[in-house]
């Protein structure tokens, strides 16, 4: 049987979700499993990575049975995963830590101490701030777990992870593709390399960090082991992939400059595209990361948990705690109510501190509460709260990139379904948002990555002109522009005002 279908799987915060598609990029069948976050400690959000392989296992030998596809049809298969969080793996590629989330707090004092010595130069370095990702958590492992960082042989992410295991590779293969460097800390992303200095500065043995590859590249063969857990062909192809957001980036088409992206989900991510790589040392707000798709950039940057904001106020506040809790079409009604004016409250999205710029210490928070204001008012609040701060990189982004003509804003995610957020961030950036008609996010991306990686697909361009489907766009209403240029400087105010003092 001709090898022509390929399989994209994210190991995502909520879980692992897979994907099969055929050469023209139909879904042929969709898989998911919940992950199981755990919270030892106060600011600690861990996984085990061993269940993370186990689910991955799972969603795709799902995605084979509901198919009736056959094992030897699969060209390939490629992993997504969560970007900024660590697994310490040892010599025999197994690992030795758990996964250090990326919603995991811990490191704050690491995160001051790096960008306090070298924040310049590590945004000017590595394209992004130290912040709650890769640099400032491996430094906490190494001072607080140093039993644990003795056994370390690399850190890695839970795709890279997830996709050594299946292949058997040993710790001295362990890999990290170039669309994670901006938030490693110790990178020049730039040449896709890592950089001595920083190293030296803050003393990082250059030898716990993997090799840096193409997300395209082969890194290994399924195992006998993993082949029949999944149900495929032993020797099945396992391309490197890429980060979550990256893959997702692709699976919006973002394949040329001036596409911008949302990816409303756990996190809440807005980005462009462009072709040339250029740091925000000023403010340290935009990250500039390699694309999947070489010699492409995304300037972007992202409100930790944004979505995450919405599951809590709906059970939290609108639910009141209880099992029972109302539909999202439910709060959206509500919200639609509460027209917009002058009094309206502002709401700080940064429950788990601020990742971009880093203000670690910085929460949320409703502002300007009246008598008068409504759970729709405040559920409003909550959805425009990341759309103002889409504002605010939208105001860097035109600085640093001032020839960048945006053209509309590409959605995607769990959050694309609410149609009154996709107006506010219209009307808020002044520039079309736009769904995709067939919205499957990362798996999608990361396994067009499979394709172009096994020879089936021609280059990432070609194969997102046939998979990305773009749908219907909700226009700006251009006469909300000046309220929200004021909101979006009252929201700036307050960020400053609302950030707490370093613990």
């Amino acid at each position: 049987m001709a090898e022509t279908l390929l399989i994209g799987v994210d190991i995502g915060t909520q879980g692992a979700k897979a994907a099969l598609f055929d050469a023209a990029g139909h879904c042929l069948a969709q898989a998911f499993e919940a992950s199981r976050l755990k919270r030892p400690a106060p600011g600690a959000i861990e996984e085990d990575p061993e269940r993370q392989v186990g689910a991955a296992c799972r969603v795709i030998r799902q995605c084979l049975v509901s198919a009736k596809a056959e094992a030897s049809a699969v060209a390939g298969l490629g992993l997504a995963g969560q970007m900024a969080g660590v697994i310490g793996v040892g010599d025999d590629g197994r690992a030795v830590t758990p996964y250090d989330s990326w919603l995991d707090t811990r490191c704050v004092p690491q995160i001051a101490r790096m960008n306090s010595r070298a924040g310049d130069e590590i945004v000017r370095r590595t394209g992004g701030p130290a912040s709650f990702n890769h640099g400032p958590k491996m430094l906490w492992w190494k001072k607080n777990r140093s039993q644990d960082y003795r056994r370390v042989r690399a850190f890695v992410q839970p795709g890279g992870y997830v996709a050594m295991r299946l292949c058997g590779l040993a710790g001295e293969r362990a890999f990290i593709d170039w669309t994670y460097l901006h938030f490693s800390g110790f990178a020049d992303t730039a040449a896709a390399a890592w950089d001595p200095g920083l190293c030296r500065e803050f003393k990082m043995d250059p030898a716990k960090l993997p090799d840096i590859v193409a997300p395209q590249s082969i890194v290994g063969r399924l195992t006998a082991g993993f082949a029949r857990r999944c149900g495929l062909r032993q020797g099945t192809p396992v391309v490197a992939g890429c980060g979550d957001t990256a893959a997702s980036f692709l699976a919006c088409g973002a394949v040329a400059p001036g596409v911008c992206v949302d990816v409303a989900g756990t996190a809440s991510v807005f980005a462009a595209t462009s072709r040339t790589f250029q740091p925000d040392t000023v403010h340290r707000l935009l990250s500039s990361s390699r694309s999947a798709v070489p010699g492409l950039w995304h300037p972007y940057a992202y409100v930790n948990g944004g979505g995450m904001n919405l599951e809590w106020f709906r059970r939290e506040i609108a639910g009141l705690g209880c099992r029972e809790l109302p539909a999202w079409d439910r709060l959206e009604a509500l919200a639609r109510r509460a027209r917009p004016d002058e009094a309206s409250p502002l709401f700080i999205p940064h429950l788990a501190g601020r990742v971009s710029p880093p203000q670690p210490n910085l929460r949320g928070a409703w502002v300007g509460l009246t008598h008068g204001h409504t759970l729709g008012h405040l559920y409003r609040a909550v959805l425009e709260g990341v759309a103002l701060e889409y504002g605010l990189y939208r105001r860097v982004l035109a600085e640093l990139y001032p020839e960048l003509g945006l053209k509309e804003l590409r959605i995607t995610g769990g959050g694309e379904r609410c149609g009154l957020w996709n107006g506010i961030k219209a009307d808020v950036l002044g520039v079309p948002v736009r769904r995709i008609t067939q919205s499957l996010g990362a798996p999608l991306g990361v396994a067009m990555l499979a394709g172009w990686g096994v020879g089936l697909l021609p280059s990432l361009p070609e194969a997102a002109a046939r998979w990305v489907l773009p749908g219907q766009a909700v226009r700006p209403d251009r006469s909300m522009g000046g309220y929200y240029r004021r909101r979006i400087d009252m929201y700036h105010t307050m960020l400053g005002r609302l950030d707490l003092p370093e613990r």
